[in-house]
C-alpha cells in the first residue's frame, strides 16, 4: 500500500510541477533560493489546504521572473513555508519544515534527545506567576527510570531557581538540569486554593541523551470480580515497534482477557498503518473491511486511499486479535491526538467505544515527509546539496462512513481530569481513569457513580509541545 501511494504521488507531482514551470529546473545552482523553490513547488503539489492559499495557485505567476521575484521577498525557506500555511493559529498548527531530514527521520521512529520524563505544569495555588510541575510519565529504560523517578513526584525548583511563568521553558528545555522535589498537601479538602507545596530536600540530576522509546509502555492483566481485563498503555504509533505491540496482544490473548482498557492519554499519534494494525488487534472480526479512509485535496482526490482491517503485519507475522465488541479508551486534552483519535473514530463505526478522561485535541489531518527529490516522497536521487525536508498536512483521515474527528475533539463519555494530588499508579486498579473503566465493566454498562467524575481546579499551563508530538503520517 505504501509503494502504491508514493507511485501515484510521483506522477501527480511531476505533472503539477512541469505544467507550472517547464524550465525552472534548468541550470540550478543550489542556494537558499533553490530551497525556497523546493518549498513552494512541494506545497503547490501536495498541501491539503492549497486551494485556501492564493500564492499556491497554479496560475499565481505569469512568468519565471515573477516567480523568482516572489521567492526573493522571503529571507529564508522557513519564512516562506510559514507564510504558505493556512490559518496557523487555528487550523494548520502542525505542518513543519526541517533543515535536517535525518533528525526528522529519527523523530518519526521514536528517537530523540530525552531524559525520559513527561510532566504537566500548573500555577501554584493562589498565584498567577509561580509554577510547579508533576511527573506524569517515566519512560522505560530511560535516564529518569534509572534514577528511580516516579509518576506523581512534584518539583518546584530547577537548577536552584524557583519555577515561574517566565523561566520554566528555558530551564526545562536545557539538556541538563537538577530537579528539586516537593510535597503537595491538599489540607484534606477538595478546595485547591489552600493547597501548599513545600520542598522536601530531595533532588535528581538529569541529562537528555539520544533515546528510542518502545511505545508499548505497560501491559497488565487484571482480574476484577471474575472478569479478565487487559490494560495497555501505548504511547506512540511507531512502525518499528509493531512486533512489540503485536506481542503485547499475544500476551493479552493468552491471558484470556475479555475486556480491554487502551490508555492513549499521552499518545499524540504517529503512523496511520500502525494504527490500522492496532485496530485489527483489538477486533479481528472485520478482516478486509475499511478501517480508515485517507481523503486528499480536490487536486489529488485520485489518491484517496483506504486502510483495511487485516490479519497480518506487512513483512511480519499474523496479528494477535482479541475479537472485542467493546473498547475502553483513556484520554487527555493535550496529548491524545491524531492517530489516537483515529482509533476511536474508526472503531466507533464497528464496535462500542467508551472514552474516559478529557476532551481530545481534535486533529484529523495527517502528513507525509516531503523531500527535494523527483518523487517528493522518497530519498532516491535526492538533492545532495541540502538536507531540508517538509512535514506538511496532506490529507484528512475519516472512518468508513467518511466521518472525521471534529476540530473540537472527541468528548469523553466520562470526564475525569488528572489531579496532581491523586495521579495514581498507571495500571493499578485504583488509578482514577482506569478505576472508572473498571467500574463500568463491573456494572455491565450501567451508569457510573457520578462521584467518580472529577475535574481538577488547578490551572494547567499549556506549555509548548514537542515537534511531531501531535502528528499523524504515512510512511
Amino acid at each position: 500500500m505504501k509503494k502504491y501511494i508514493n507511485l501515484l504521488f510521483a506522477g501527480v507531482v511531476l505533472l503539477s510541477l512541469s505544467s507550472c514551470f517547464d524550465d525552472m529546473d534548468d541550470n540550478i545552482t543550489y542556494s537558499s533560493t533553490d530551497v525556497k523553490d523546493f518549498v513552494w513547488k512541494a506545497m503547490n503539489a501536495v498541501y491539503l489546504y492549497k486551494s485556501d492559499i492564493p500564492d499556491l495557485a497554479n496560475d499565481r505567476f505569469s512568468s519565471n521572473e515573477e516567480y523568482s521575484d516572489y521567492l526573493a521577498t522571503y529571507e529564508t525557506p522557513e519564512v516562506l513555508f510559514e507564510d504558505l500555511k493556512y490559518d496557523p493559529q487555528n487550523v494548520d498548527k502542525f505542518s513543519r519544515i526541517y533543515s535536517n531530514y535525518y533528525d526528522l527521520q529519527n523523530q518519526l521512529q521514536g528517537t530523540s534527545l530525552s531524559n525520559g520524563l513527561e510532566f504537566n505544569l500548573y500555577y501554584v495555588p493562589g498565584s498567577d506567576f509561580e509554577v510547579f510541575g508533576v511527573i506524569t510519565l517515566v519512560l522505560n529504560n530511560s535516564a529518569a527510570s534509572n534514577l528511580g523517578l516516579q509518576r506523581g513526584q512534584i518539583f518546584r525548583v530547577v537548577n536552584g531557581e524557583t519555577l515561574n511563568e517566565t523561566n520554566y521553558a528555558s530551564l526545562l528545555n536545557s539538556t541538563s538540569y537538577t530537579l528539586n522535589f516537593a510535597d503537595y498537601d491538599n489540607n484534606g479538602t477538595e478546595d485547591t486554593s489552600d493547597d501548599t507545596i513545600t520542598l522536601n530536600g530531595e533532588s535528581a540530576d538529569l541529562t537528555k541523551v539520544q533515546y528510542t522509546e518502545n511505545p508499548v509502555h505497560t501491559v497488565e492483566t487484571l482480574t476484577v470480580d471474575g472478569t479478565s481485563i487487559g490494560y495497555l498503555l501505548y504511547n506512540r504509533f511507531t512502525s518499528n515497534y509493531e512486533d512489540e505491540l503485536n506481542d503485547a496482544f499475544g500476551q493479552l490473548q493468552a491471558a484470556g482477557v475479555t475486556e480491554l482498557v487502551l490508555d492513549l492519554r499521552y499518545n499524540g499519534g504517529g503512523s496511520v498503518q500502525t494504527a490500522a494494525y492496532l485496530g485489527s488487534m483489538i477486533t479481528g472480526q472485520f478482516n478486509g473491511s475499511i478501517f480508515s479512509k485517507l481523503l486528499f485535496n480536490e487536486n489529488l482526490s485520485n489518491n484517496d486511499t483506504n486502510y483495511l482491517f487485516t490479519n497480518s503485519i506487512q513483512g511480519g507475522g499474523s496479528i494477535n486479535s482479541l475479537n472485542l465488541s467493546k473498547l475502553y479508551v483513556l484520554t487527555t486534552n493535550r496529548r491524545t491526538a491524531s492517530a489516537s483519535e483515529m482509533i476511536i473514530n474508526s472503531l466507533e463505526a464497528y464496535i462500542d467505544v467508551v472514552v474516559i478522561g478529557e476532551n481530545t485535541v481534535g486533529k484529523s489531518q495527517a502528513s507525509n515527509t516531503v523531500f527535494d527529490s523527483p518523487s517528493l516522497f522518497g530519498t532516491d536521487n535526492i538533492n545532495p546539496n541540502h538536507t531540508y525536508a517538509l512535514q506538511p498536512l496532506i490529507y484528512f483521515t475519516s472512518n468508513v462512513n467518511e466521518e472525521i474527528v471534529p476540530s473540537t475533539g472527541i468528548v469523553p463519555d466520562v470526564e475525569i481530569t488528572e489531579s496532581p494530588s491523586n495521579l495514581g499508579i498507571l495500571g493499578d486498579v485504583n488509578e482514577p481513569l482506569l478505576a472508572a473503566a473498571i467500574q463500568d465493566i463491573t456494572l455491565n454498562g450501567r451508569p457510573l457513580n457520578q462521584s467518580i467524575e472529577t475535574i481538577s481546579s488547578l490551572r494547567l499551563i499549556k506549555s509548548k509541545l514537542k515537534p511531531l508530538e501531535q502528528d499523524m503520517y504515512i510512511e
